[in-house]
């Protein structure tokens, strides 16, 4: 049904949408603090990321504060890129307050998700906890 054209252009489409049909929010540039690392505070609620759209500076520490809002269901933060430029696996267990530092060396667009899940329902990402990092 779609050639490649087809699916580049789908593929395109899904970064910039959560996988129940959302958008991530407006951006949150995050700042640069005199000691030179940028922090920001991300609330995990059930199947949410807030904020879901973050804008930082490449090659500058990044330290996020993950707060999990939820009182039964552990989440976690997941930067994967496919390129290996970015890896971030951090767990936030229910009701629970953990940081993830990270220094992102290349521009781009990067996915974050939420793969947990209970067996046999969809992930957490499947149900839309998902988000977006924008490096400039």
């Amino acid at each position: 049904m779609f050639g490649m054209v087809g699916w580049f252009i789908v593929a395109l489409v899904a970064v910039g949408q959560a996988a129940d049909g959302s958008e991530p929010g407006p951006p949150i540039v995050v700042p640069v603090s005199p000691d030179g690392v940028q922090r920001a505070k991300v609330i995990l609620d059930s199947y949410s990321y807030s904020p879901n759209h973050l804008v930082v500076q490449s090659g500058k520490e990044v330290e996020l504060t993950l707060a999990s809002i939820t009182m039964i269901t552990p989440h976690n933060f997941i930067i994967k890129d496919s390129a290996g430029s970015l890896l971030v696996e951090q767990d936030v267990g229910a009701g629970r307050t953990v940081m993830a530092r990270f220094v992102p060396t290349q521009p781009g667009l990067f996915l974050f998700f939420c793969d947990k899940r209970l067996w046999p329902m969809p992930s957490h990402r499947n149900k839309g906890m998902e988000g977006l990092l924008e490096v400039k």
